[in-house]
């Protein structure tokens, strides 16, 4: 059961290097990062469309798709892969919402003291594809690097914890030099013959959002599960 959920959110997040980077000093390395992120603190909504390629050794060609996603400060997120949307992810203050229309299923995920486990780190990897302070990013990764290459900064970072970086050795997170608005997130899965990187296309900052985005209504129809409930 976690591995299709892990499979479900792996798909709504992701990235790659790029052939020609220039790496940058060390107190460039700071700076342009921290001021990524006190720019995150302005932000209170942020919604995108994006563009995900994922790339497995398995795969001859990579393989897109398109999805939109909506963030409400300080943790709710909606992402929705597929047009219609095969995949949602939806975040709340107190649970994780898997819900795949297609098939009516729902699956719930408390994000309370009873999270554990890998489930915790997965959770602690979604929050930090929003970050907004350095302390909460170093907490959970190791900054490896910080390169950058046609006005793009990208951001390498290694999972502390070691069941998560079982899982995923690799994080990285682009964004502009000049706006400091974000422009990609990426995952490397297992043995790292597995990517999966979103472009964002068409940002919108600080504009309002229907609540209604992160409170979806299940239909009677849906079959509801709690895979963490023994």
């Amino acid at each position: 059961m976690m591995r299709r959920t892990a499979g479900c959110l792996r798909s709504l997040l992701v990235l790659l290097f790029v052939v020609l980077i220039l790496p940058l000093r060390a107190a460039d390395n700071d700076g342009l990062l921290d001021s990524f992120l006190d720019a995150q603190k302005k932000v209170q909504t942020w919604s995108a469309e994006f563009v995900q390629t994922r790339t497995t050794k398995a795969l001859v060609r990579p393989t897109t798709a398109k999805g939109r996603v909506w963030f409400s400060a300080p943790n709710q997120f909606r992402w929705e892969l597929g047009n219609p949307p095969q995949t949602i992810a939806v975040r709340r203050s107190n649970e994780m919402l898997i819900i795949q229309p297609r098939l009516k299923r729902v699956e719930k995920y408390p994000l309370d003291a009873k999270a554990a486990g890998q489930w915790k780190d997965m959770m602690a990897i979604l929050d930090s594809g929003f970050p907004r302070e350095r302390a909460a990013l170093e907490s959970q990764f190791k900054i490896i690097s910080v390169v950058v290459t046609d006005g793009k900064a990208e951001v390498v970072l290694q999972p502390k914890s070691s069941s998560a970086r079982k899982m995923m050795p690799l994080f990285k997170i682009g964004f502009s030099t000049k706006d400091f608005s974000m422009t990609s997130t990426e995952m490397q899965f297992g043995d790292a013959t597995e990517t999966m990187r979103n472009d964002f296309e068409k940002p919108k900052v600080n504009e309002a959002l229907d609540e209604q985005l992160f409170s979806p209504v299940i239909g009677t129809d849906y079959k509801v599960t709690e895979p963490l409930k023994k």
